[in-house]
């Protein structure tokens, strides 16, 4: 099964996590890559997704649409008069479908970021009907993110396969700590994992 992976903002982590999850599936054996739809201000995510991954795809097939600014995409294709396009995003996913047995889908910034004019990354989400992973921020604020994505998720009738709490920092604090608890006695999905901060490893989790 392929995953689509957003987070809670654009600093939650996604891309630590999503490669952190490639390197899990290959190392089971599974061929996996990472596919990065849109990218803002560079192609530096789609480029550690490209070398976490099986290899095989070139960066264009990875990340189909790069803008050079870093805003949200429908700013930056107003910017760049470079209307978003999802035709090039489907063709690439057809064909990285078509070649491994899982891709790992990273959104750009959190689950509503605006695409173009009524449109936003969720509607990406939507479009594949992907199960979605929840990558989010562990520190205080990370409650309410956290609820607000999982239930929009659910909103539009899409699975939410589990959150990853993605800890920032090495010190702790009472918020990062409690977190866990808290959403899963608010929510009716599971912390698939916590990650401590600079971990390198990570097992794939058990997902249904």
């Amino acid at each position: 099964m392929h995953y689509f992976i957003t987070g809670t903002s654009t600093d939650a982590g996604k891309t630590y996590v999503t490669c952190l999850l490639l390197r899990a599936l290959i190392a089971q054996g599974t061929r996996a890559v990472g596919f990065k739809p849109v990218t803002c201000g560079g192609r530096e995510d789609a480029i550690a997704l490209r070398d976490a991954g099986s290899p095989g795809p070139d960066l264009d097939l990875i990340n189909p649409v790069a803008y050079r600014q870093p805003l949200a995409p429908m700013a930056a294709a107003l910017l760049e008069n470079q209307p978003f396009d999802d035709a090039p995003i489907l063709a690439a996913w057809t064909e990285l479908t078509a070649q491994y047995d899982r891709v790992l889908v990273e959104g750009a910034g959190g689950w509503e970021v605006p695409l173009s004019k009524g449109r936003t990354m969720a509607d990406l989400a939507a479009l594949l009907n992907l199960p979605v992973i929840v990558v989010a921020d562990n520190r205080l604020g990370a409650l309410n993110h956290t609820i607000l994505t999982v239930r929009s998720i659910q909103h539009r009738g899409l699975t939410c396969a589990g959150i990853i709490l993605n800890h920032p920092a090495d010190s702790r604090d009472l918020a990062s700590i409690s977190n866990s608890l808290i959403l899963q006695s608010m929510l009716d999905v599971p912390i698939l994992a916590e990650i401590m901060h600079g971990e390198t490893d990570l097992a794939w989790p058990s997902l249904v």
